[in-house]
């Protein structure tokens, strides 16, 4: 397809939404020097914490922001909390719980049409039921979700370029901690069922913030990837873990860097130094280690392909 004889390129995003270069503003701008801060109810666990995920960003390129939250023992890390990033894949999990919620309005289950696509979006990060879902919505359905669910620095991609959607940390983690505690905005049954698909979501996908995880600690995770003319790759994970005695959410949202890889290993840097501070074990209880090497291909398509 052709636009006024004009081909335009397009990017990857996820497992390869298309979305053109030149759209959309840049995020904003890196802030200062990393200053990461940390408070616990734990005693010694966040200067730990604090200076083990200093440490693993130490002289890594781009620009990072990360947040940590564990339950039990009231433990916060934060790192650029407020910085706003291109949303890439991981908004996803966003969507469908703008779906759920939705559905709870109406009082009705989701349709098999609707676990269908959700599934697919969930689980291989399948980006035309993503479109699907999206467009069914509409922005005013899916703002509806974000107000309610006080996500208020989330920004809706323009023209249903989803991929584009404003995120920020702060935001990431107040949508896992909806799914991770009994709430008024989502039902259990919702969280229930959000929290079953990122715990099913294709092993080519599993790096990122499950990076150092113990054998006894469950894994959800969904993880965005994209590509752009300005701040180079975003590349970003989200994940919920529970077992050791420990209950918390990570997020780690990164642009600028030089390729995909490279924004992968920044993200496991920090996940493994989280996992280990939070969950220590003993030699022989094995860690998760990713070792599949994500997709890189960019087509080159029409936009609308």
């Amino acid at each position: 397809m052709t636009h006024t004889g004009t081909r335009v390129l397009a990017a990857a995003l996820g497992a390869g939404v298309l979305i053109p270069l030149s759209v959309a503003a840049a995020p904003a701008a890196s802030a200062a020097p990393p200053q990461v801060s940390c408070t616990s109810g734990q005693a010694r666990l966040a200067e730990k914490l604090r200076k083990d995920i200093t440490a693993a960003l130490a002289k890594r390129k781009g620009t990072v922001a990360v947040g940590l939250f564990e339950r039990a023992t009231n433990t916060t890390c934060t790192l650029r909390s407020g910085t706003a990033f291109d949303s890439a894949s991981v908004v996803k999990v966003t969507v469908l719980a703008a779906l759920l919620y939705d559905a709870k309005k109406q009082n009705r289950y989701l349709t098999d049409r609707e676990t269908k696509l959700a599934t697919a979006m969930i689980t291989k990060s399948d980006n035309a039921s993503t479109s699907t879902l999206w467009k069914q919505l509409g922005v005013k359905k899916i703002q509806a979700f974000l107000t309610a669910a006080k996500m208020t620095q989330t920004k809706p991609g323009a023209n249903n370029y989803w991929g584009l959607t404003q995120i920020t940390v702060r935001d990431e983690q107040r949508l896992l901690a909806l799914l991770t505690a009994k709430n008024s905005v989502l039902s259990d049954n919702a969280r229930a069922y959000v929290l079953k698909l990122m715990n099913k979501v294709v092993s080519s996908q599993r790096w990122g913030t499950p990076a150092g995880a113990p054998s006894t600690v469950k894994v959800h995770v969904k993880n965005g990837w994209l590509p752009r003319a300005t701040h180079g790759w975003r590349v970003h994970s989200v994940g919920a873990f529970k077992g050791g005695g420990r209950d918390y959410t990570i997020t780690v949202l990164t642009h600028g860097n030089p390729d995909m890889n490279y924004g992968v290993s920044t993200i496991q840097n920090v996940a493994k130094v989280i996992h280990k501070d939070l969950v220590p074990v003993s030699a022989s209880v094995q860690r998760y280690q990713p070792t599949a090497t994500p997709q890189e291909a960019i087509p080159a398509v029409p936009t609308g392909g």
